[in-house]
C-alpha cells in the first residue's frame, strides 16, 4: 500500500510537471504572435462588433499574451469566411471566427454545395450572448400585423444577405407555420446594408436579433421616431423589451399550424440558443483548444470587459464551447422528413 501511494504521488507530480510544461510552450507558442479574427460580415454589423470587443479583451487572457486582429470577410451570410476558415487557414489556433451566424447549419442540412464544411467538426469556443429574434417593419406601411401580411395582395419586400441569414428564412418559415407571404430580396452583404435600403423605401423588414435591435443605432433612432414597428418575435416567451410583440408560438395556436410544422420550427429555431459563437477550424491541438475556452470564459468575467459591453449597452448570456458543442451534434442530427421539409422551405431542389 505504501508503494502503491508512492508511485500515484509520482504520476500526479508527473502529470502537473507535463501539464506545466505544456503551459508554457502554449505561452511560448502565442507570444509574439498574432490571432486573426474573421468576422463574415462588414463593418459596423452586431457580428462584426461583437468580433471586435471580444478581440480587445481576450488576449490578455491567453498564455503569451498575443495580439488579436479583426478582419472582415463578409458575403452570402458569413458563408465565405466559415468556408474560408474551415477550408484554408491552418488549423494552429491563430485564426478563428470572432462572430458568427448561427444558423449556417442549415445549408449543409440540406445538401447546399456551397458549404464546404462540417458544422459538427469546427472547434466550439464559446457565445457571449443567446437570443431570440424579431421582424421589424416600417410603420409607414400597411402591414400593421401578422394577419395584415397574411391578408396582403401584395406581399412585402423583406431584405436579407444569403440563404442561412435570419433574415431569409425566418420569414420563410413564418410562411410555413402562419400563411404570411413575403418577398425576399436577397444579396445584401451585411446588415447595415439592408437597413440603409429600408430607409431609402426600397424594401419594408427585415428579421434579426433582439439583442442587435435592442442594442445600437439605428434603432434607437428609430424606436424614438416611431419608424418601425416589431410584428413577431420568436421566443416561446414574449421579451420583457418587447412586450406588444406576439411570438410565432402564440400565433401557431391562432392559426392551428399542424404538428408537423411545428417539429420544423423547433429544428430551425433552435439556432437561437448557440448565439454568435465563436469558433476555428478543425483540428486546432487540445490544449490550444483548452487554453481557447479559457480565455473566452474568463473574458466572460473580465470587469474591463464588463464595463465595455455596459457601455455599448450589449446583453450577456455566455455560453460555453463546451455546450455548444453538444447544442451541434443534436441539431445535426435530423431525420430524412425534416431536412424534405426544410429543404422545401429553403428552395433547395
Amino acid at each position: 500500500m505504501k508503494l502503491f501511494r508512492i508511485v500515484a504521488v509520482v504520476i500526479a507530480l508527473a502529470g502537473l510537471h507535463f501539464g506545466e510544461q505544456s503551459l508554457y510552450a502554449q505561452a511560448d507558442f502565442y507570444k509574439g504572435k498574432t490571432i486573426t479574427v474573421i468576422a463574415g460580415t462588414t463593418a459596423g454589423a452586431l457580428y462584426d462588433q461583437w468580433s471586435r470587443v471580444l478581440a480587445q479583451h481576450m488576449g490578455k487572457h491567453i498564455p503569451g499574451k498575443p495580439d488579436m486582429v479583426v478582419q472582415n470577410m463578409p458575403g452570402a451570410g458569413h458563408l465565405i469566411a466559415a468556408n474560408y476558415v474551415y477550408t484554408k487557414s491552418k488549423p494552429d489556433g491563430l485564426t478563428i471566427i470572432g462572430s458568427i451566424v448561427p444558423t449556417l447549419y442549415f445549408d449543409q442540412l440540406v445538401g447546399r454545395k456551397e458549404a464546404q464544411f462540417d458544422w459538427a467538426k469546427f472547434v466550439w469556443i464559446g457565445s457571449p450572448v443567446q437570443g431570440e429574434s424579431q421582424m421589424y417593419m416600417r410603420a409607414d406601411t400597411p402591414y400593421k400585423t401578422i394577419e395584415d401580411v397574411r391578408n396582403a395582395k401584395e406581399p412585402p419586400r423583406c431584405g436579407a444577405q444569403g440563404t442561412s441569414d435570419s433574415a431569409y428564412y425566418l420569414p420563410k418559415l413564418f410562411e410555413e407555420l402562419l400563411g404570411a407571404k413575403f418577398n425576399l430580396v436577397q444579396g445584401y452583404p451585411g446588415g447595415p446594408e439592408i437597413d440603409l435600403a429600408v430607409e431609402r423605401g426600397e424594401i419594408h423588414c427585415r428579421s434579426f436579433t433582439i439583442e442587435a435591435f435592442l442594442s445600437r443605432e439605428p434603432y434607437h433612432t428609430w424606436r424614438k421616431k416611431g419608424f418601425v414597428r416589431n410584428i413577431i418575435q420568436t421566443g416561446k416567451k414574449r421579451d420583457s423589451k418587447l412586450p406588444d410583440t406576439p411570438t410565432v408560438w402564440e400565433l401557431m395556436d391562432k392559426y392551428k399550424t399542424p404538428e408537423a410544422s411545428r417539429r420544423l420550427a423547433n429544428v430551425m429555431l433552435a439556432s437561437g440558443a448557440l448565439g454568435r459563437p465563436m469558433l476555428a477550424p478543425p483540428g486546432v491541438p487540445a490544449d490550444r483548444v483548452r487554453i481557447l475556452r479559457d480565455a473566452f470564459n474568463r473574458t466572460m468575467e473580465d470587469k474591463e470587459f464588463l464595463a465595455d459591453l455596459d457601455k455599448r449597452n450589449f446583453d450577456l448570456d455566455p455560453v460555453t464551447g463546451e455546450e455548444l458543442e453538444k447544442i451541434v451534434r443534436e441539431v445535426m442530427n435530423q431525420p430524412a422528413d425534416i431536412i424534405a421539409r426544410m429543404k422545401k422551405l429553403l428552395g433547395v431542389e
